[in-house]
């Protein structure tokens, strides 16, 4: 292991490492943040962040995606390169991982389709309302949801900020013991409980919450929005189908919303 970068900033510790050709961001504390491998800097290379770009199944031509949380900034570029009618908009409290994303993992600077706020994201998720068509929630600090992002004034914020039919995503560690409660919270204010997707390693669990929504979307419905990510996109989502299967009620025909 190389270790490229290791500083305090903005209270937290922020280390770069590389190994194995995967160059790493870790932000207080040992758990990943974000990676990039070296020789496909534009592949999305964590499980967990191509679980969250499962909102596509949901929301396939989303004009405005707002994200709570930077890291790397490895999703963020994912969609500002890839998805050219989509408007980017990142949210992050340290000022100092969005210079580390842009000096050691290629992101790019601000454009009329990408903007960076440098604040903090439960506040200014208050301030969205109507003004985004999908909203990712990924903030942590050492290893653990970020306390403010997971209250029910947050959801209800949350749920205003989107326009409907909006997706909220929200990354949570699978071994969270209160998952039972985040989830219950975000079914009080959207109306429903949250559509449940275990990421491949098993190590994040990814809820995503729809707004004004249909009750429930067929099969053949979300492989035809699979297949449309695949070849604009490569990104292989219907590999999540049996996943989704095995947390969300459904039938043959429909996955319940």
């Amino acid at each position: 292991m190389r270790r490229l970068s290791n500083w305090l900033a903005a209270r937290s510790a922020i280390e770069i490492v590389e190994e194995d050709g995967v160059r790493v961001l870790q932000i207080g504390g040992s758990a990943i943040q974000s990676a990039m491998r070296l020789d496909a800097p534009d592949r999305i290379e964590l499980d967990y962040v191509r679980a969250m770009m499962a909102f596509l199944l949901f929301c396939p031509k989303p004009r405005h995606v707002l994200m709570v949380g930077l890291g790397a900034g490895s999703m963020a570029r994912f969609i500002h390169q890839r998805l050219p009618d989509t408007r980017v908009t990142v949210v992050e409290i340290n000022p100092g991982v969005v210079t580390v994303a842009r000096k050691y993992f290629h992101f790019p600077e601000e454009d009329e389709r990408l903007s960076i706020v440098i604040g903090d994201g439960a506040e200014v998720v208050r301030e969205q309302a109507a003004s985004c068509d999908v909203l990712v929630v990924d903030g942590f600090v050492n290893g653990k949801v970020v306390d403010a992002l997971c209250t029910q004034s947050f959801y209800a914020a949350a749920f205003a900020a989107l326009r409907p039919p909006g997706v909220m995503v929200a990354n949570f560690m699978s071994d969270d013991r209160k998952i039972e409660r985040h989830c219950a919270r975000i079914a009080k204010n959207f109306g429903r409980k949250p559509t449940l997707l275990l990421a491949e390693e098993g190590d994040n669990l990814i809820a995503f919450a729809l707004r004004d929504a249909p009750p429930r979307i067929s099969w053949a419905e979300l492989k035809a929005r699979a297949r449309a990510a695949n070849a604009q996109l490569g990104l292989p989502l219907e590999s999540s189908f049996e996943a989704l299967k095995q947390r969300n009620p459904h039938t043959h025909r429909f996955l319940a919303l």
